[in-house]
């Protein structure tokens, strides 16, 4: 009796083993607890952007996170083509939902009105490496709102031109030292001379690109910028926006802003710049600026290096302010997923030591190799991006880089020390779905009359007539929620 009741009780434990291995949860999670890497693995689904079943990504993790005691198999969850957060949406409506969700726009009525993405800020407060892995941005976006986390820099604007343009220049070292509206119009109207180029500063199809050079030297600091009263206004209008849109309006007249710059998209504004006809554009800080370098030099030459240019500087000085409200894309996990744990940890194995050698470098053979002690990058390693972790925060690789291919050029690595330097905060809120119609026709309006304005189809005299206009289209409900909300 004896033995069978040992036999009996042997066979229990070995069950509840299996059982809590594969995944199959009957109790309640605990944010943060670890999974067990023996038996079958645990199965976590995952939706995100351009990505494959076949995608090399995939099995690097699976191997990288076995190899560290956590058995997992991620599952593919394809989207009809098309645009992405519209066909996720689709998807996630009709009940098929993944553990892991990548959104790219799109997440608020899932995460606030259908309730189903997780609170992130119990498993991110119990991480080692998601945690540390955090930008100053990240962290307040997510304790603004903690359904997203994307480990990855602020996008920020900023403009570069050629090395050789910028030597042929004279107004180029005055605009160093001090990056007026003045100067910088002198040295674009000397850049376009003394280079033959056709233009000098070219944006794809609106005036964001533009806004990262000058919107805080002319006075918009903020998105909602505080009146004498005491209350909130919507930067673009006021005067400052006025101002600025002349400004652009006579770049525009005197042919040094690009004349088809409404239909230029983002290709066609970087071929315009490797082909010498733009003197300078704007580009993501980091890696973007990188890109931009390595094809410059490949179609111009050594000296073709792509230089980064600071911010104007007036009534004030930086870069577009960094909105902290949200993540504007990232991941979520599913609250009605049964493997939260494990969902987790593929983002805390990302942020790890060896998940962020994966997530930046690529795959070791593939993308890079070492040689001589020293990491040495492919032909490939051009081809692969991080899907989470892209920013350098703690990032701290096993080897050295080998001289003859860094890990970022000089001119990525200035962008990035510029964009920490010259960045500020934004007090733009979240725009709750119920707004969000009135939020899209008043920028509607504001982006007819800008375009309108610069190309010369309208007069700066009806601005006006143009806030008028926009509040008309929701922006007088728009400043109501914005004097609610901010604080």
């Amino acid at each position: 009796m004896k033995k069978m009741l040992v036999m009996v009780m042997a066979a229990l434990m070995i069950l509840t083993t299996a059982c809590g291995s594969g995944g199959k949860e009957t109790a309640q999670e605990t944010p943060g607890s670890s999974d067990s890497g023996s038996g079958e693995p645990v199965t976590i689904s995952i939706v995100y952007k351009d990505m494959t079943a076949d995608d090399p990504w995939i099995k690097a993790v699976e191997e990288g996170m076995k190899a560290e005691g956590k058995n997992v198999k991620l599952e593919f969850v394809p989207v009809q083509s098309g645009t992405y957060s519209e066909k996720l949406g689709l998807l996630l409506q009709s009940g098929t939902i993944p553990d892991l969700i990548y959104f790219q726009g799109g997440d608020y009525q899932f995460a606030i009105t259908q309730k189903i993405l997780e609170d992130l800020t119990p498993y991110i407060e119990k991480s080692t490496y998601v945690k540390a892995a955090m930008d100053p941005y990240n962290q307040e976006r997510t304790k603004n709102y903690p359904y997203l986390v994307w480990l990855s820099p602020t996008t920020t604007k900023v403009p570069v031109v050629r090395q050789d343009f910028f030597d042929k220049t004279s107004s180029g070292k005055t605009l160093l030292e001090n990056p007026s509206i003045d100067n910088y119009y002198n040295f674009f109207k000397e850049a376009k001379e003394k280079n033959g180029a056709k233009f000098a500063y070219t944006v794809p199809g609106d005036l964001d690109e533009l806004d990262a050079v000058f919107a805080q030297a002319f006075g918009l600091t903020s998105t909602w910028l505080k009146g004498d009263d005491g209350k909130y206004v919507f930067g673009r209008t006021t005067k400052f926006e006025k101002d600025k849109l002349e400004f652009y309006a006579k770049l525009y007249k005197e042919g040094l802003l690009d004349p088809e710059f409404l239909t230029k998209k983002w290709d066609t504004k970087e071929k315009a710049f490797y082909d010498g006809q733009a003197a300078v554009i704007a580009g993501t800080q980091g890696k973007v600026i990188d890109m931009y370098n390595s094809k410059s030099v490949s179609q111009n030459g050594k000296d073709a290096t792509v230089m980064p240019l600071p911010p104007a500087k007036g009534v004030g000085e930086g870069y577009l302010p960094i909105d902290v409200s949200k993540e504007s894309r990232g991941i979520a996990i599913s609250s009605v997923s049964k493997n939260k744990d494990m969902a987790f940890a593929v983002l805390e194995f990302l942020a790890s030591p060896k998940g962020q050698m994966l997530e930046k470098l690529g795959i070791e053979g593939e993308h890079y190799n070492i040689e001589n002690d020293k990491i040495k990058f492919t032909d490939k390693y051009a081809e692969w991006y991080a899907r989470f972790v892209a920013n350098n925060v703690n990032f701290k690789p096993d080897h050295e880089f080998d001289p003859s291919t860094p890990f970022l050029s000089e001119a990525a690595t200035k962008s990035l020390d510029l964009v920490a330097s010259k960045s500020t905060k934004d007090n733009a809120f979240i725009i709750p779905d119920d707004m969000q119609a009135k939020y899209d026709a008043a920028m509607s309006v504001y982006k007819e009359f800008a375009a309108n304005v610069v190309t010369g189809k309208t007069s700066i005299d009806k601005f006006d007539q143009f806030v008028q206009d926009w509040n008309a289209a929701g922006g007088s409900d728009l400043t109501a929620k914005a004097n609610e909300v901010i604080k």
